[in-house]
């Protein structure tokens, strides 16, 4: 099975979706003066968190569809990119060399995987 270019887009999407529901998470978090079940419950912030959680797993499960999941799955530590750049503008967080580092071998990797699956299985000469 071939994958679809809309499939890879869709589950970046995802992980920018999912990225952001773990920022909202950290704002939950931060803004809770008691940690206990009613304060989950009730804290805008994980609320949001959770549902987008519920669109980001919808969209994967759509996304799947159309291709190989070798392929496409890999595309999910994009989320890994997404976290560092969004906890750096909203958390003041730094990005020193080894994350750089990090979110370039996340990229090479996930463009290795594409450009695998581009190759056909050749047959072995002498095997029927």
């Amino acid at each position: 099975m071939e994958t679809k270019l809309w499939a890879v887009l869709t589950l970046i999407c995802t992980t920018f979706l999912t990225s952001t529901a773990q920022l909202l998470y950290k704002f939950g978090i931060n803004s809770m003066k008691s940690f206990n079940f009613i304060s989950i419950i009730t804290n805008y912030y994980i609320i949001g968190g959770v549902l987008l959680y519920v669109v980001g797993g919808t969209l994967m499960i759509v996304s799947f569809r159309g291709g190989d999941l070798s392929v496409l799955y890999p595309t999910i530590a994009t989320g890994f990119i997404w976290v560092s750049f969004l906890s750096v503008y909203f958390l003041d967080e730094s990005m020193n060399p080894l994350k750089w580092a990090g979110v370039l071998g996340i990229v090479a990797g996930i463009i290795l995987i594409g450009f695998g699956s581009r190759e056909k299985e050749k047959p072995v000469p002498g095997m029927v």
